[in-house]
């Protein structure tokens, strides 16, 4: 193959390779759940591209990706409560970029909007709020916090164009002491709570007794009752507890009868 057929080869080759890549040059594709962000000359452009095809200027436009899908981000935090007792925590938060936004924050602050962004805040709204209870209060009235911080939270985002969509505390950790105290005071409240229901025993069956005293003492009194207005009352007591046995021994201490002897 002579020099020239193999500049020419060179040639075309190196045409098409400039072809391929001016024809690319004229679209971009948008994936789902995402924008572009244009970029003329360097300079960011307020145009904010959709999901799907569209075409660019070539070597003068450039698009930049941004991602407006929820993403989940976890931050480890430590804080004091109102009474100074120290607590740390796993903080799960769930947020997404504003479509309308994407050029804002990709002008303004870049893709590293998470580090930059989203984690200083969600440390200083943890603080913020969690500083306004005690640690007792952190734990009784957890789902309130929650709200709280998750409303801090927004209202530091929202200028940026984040939106939190969910804030979760994972958990919380109290120093040794502190649960320590905790454990007592949980006992001392179960064992008076033992104590009350023993006292409400005790009083139960005092009053149980006076009212069977009183049902005993109010028999007695209609007996006498009845005593007073009819003698023949005793007999009737007598005849009603005999068994309808005779006896089977009379006499007196000088003499005694064996009565079944005499039947015999």
């Amino acid at each position: 193959m002579s020099t020239r057929k193999i500049g020419l080869l060179i040639g075309l080759s190196v045409f098409f390779v400039i072809a391929v890549i001016f024809v690319f040059s004229l679209f971009t594709i948008i994936p789902t759940g995402h924008t572009g962000v244009v970029l003329k000359m360097g300079a960011v452009d307020e145009t904010v591209l959709s999901e799907g095809f569209h075409f660019k200027a070539p070597f003068v436009e450039k698009i930049v990706v941004m991602n407006n899908q929820t993403v989940k981000t976890e931050a480890e935090s430590s804080a004091a409560s109102r009474d100074m007792q120290t607590i740390t925590s796993t903080i799960a938060v769930n947020y997404h970029v504003d479509k309308a936004s994407s050029p804002y924050i990709y002008s303004n602050i870049g893709l590293n909007y998470d580090s930059v962004v989203v984690a200083p805040a969600i440390q200083e709204s943890f603080k913020a709020v969690t500083s306004r209870y005690t640690a007792e209060e952190l734990i009784t009235k957890r789902q309130t916090i929650s709200q709280e911080i998750k409303e801090v939270l927004h209202e530091k985002l929202n200028p940026y164009g984040i939106v939190v969509d969910m804030f979760n505390i994972v958990n919380l950790d109290f120093s040794a002491e502190f649960n320590a105290a905790i454990e007592a005071k949980q006992t001392a409240q179960q064992e008076a709570l033992k104590a009350e229901q023993d006292l409400i025993r005790i009083q139960v069956e005092a009053q149980q007794k006076i009212a069977q005293a009183q049902a005993e003492a109010e028999s007695i009194r209609l007996i006498q009752e009845t005593l007073k207005t009819s003698p023949e009352y005793i007999e009737y007591i007598k005849w009603s507890k005999w068994n309808g046995e005779l006896p089977t021994v009379m006499g007196n201490s000088d003499l005694l009868l064996d009565i079944n002897s005499l039947i015999e």
